[in-house]
């Protein structure tokens, strides 16, 4: 993967709601998690290589700061107040624990923080382990073990607090 590719999938990042991005080639290991800020924090790990592959630790560009967010609408109907939804930030497979044997990573009843790992999406034979991002207490997982998922789908059903 070169500079060129890795700028491209930050700019798909920028145009989408997508927050982390990795990828591991022969030789190097590339993850890219957009930061809290919005911009992408970029780290990278090459070996078996007398040219370390470039790290990029600084946003690419700056898009123009947003509007200011209007008000929340009151909940649509059929949402409940406090309830948010861990949503996946790829297309692959689900998985509820990191093997068969292993207890799985979230149940309902789970407390769980931003930083929580939930599942794992596997894409392009790689596991990608899922954060929550939001804190509270899980009420339903809605995915079967083994699934496959879409970008944006519902994962995880969330009560904050």
């Amino acid at each position: 993967m070169d500079l060129k590719q890795i700028k491209l999938v930050i700019d798909l990042m920028k145009r989408s709601d997508l927050t982390e991005f990795a990828v591991e080639e022969e030789g190097f290991k590339l993850k890219i998690r957009r930061g809290a800020s919005g911009a992408p924090v970029i780290s990278s790990q090459s070996y078996g290589s007398a040219t370390p592959f470039p790290v990029l630790s600084a946003p690419v560009a700056e898009a123009a700061p947003a509007p200011a967010a209007p008000a929340p609408a009151p909940a649509p109907a059929g949402e409940e107040a406090g309830i948010v939804y861990v949503k996946s930030p790829m297309v692959g497979t689900f998985y509820k624990a990191a093997s068969p044997e292993s207890k799985a990573f979230a149940e309902p009843g789970t407390k769980v923080t931003e930083t929580s790992v939930v599942c794992i999406i596997e894409a392009m034979k790689i596991m990608n382990e899922i954060q929550s991002e939001v804190k509270g207490t899980v009420v339903e997982v809605l995915v079967e073990n083994g699934a496959p998922i879409e970008y944006g789908q519902k994962l995880f059903k969330v009560k904050q607090g």
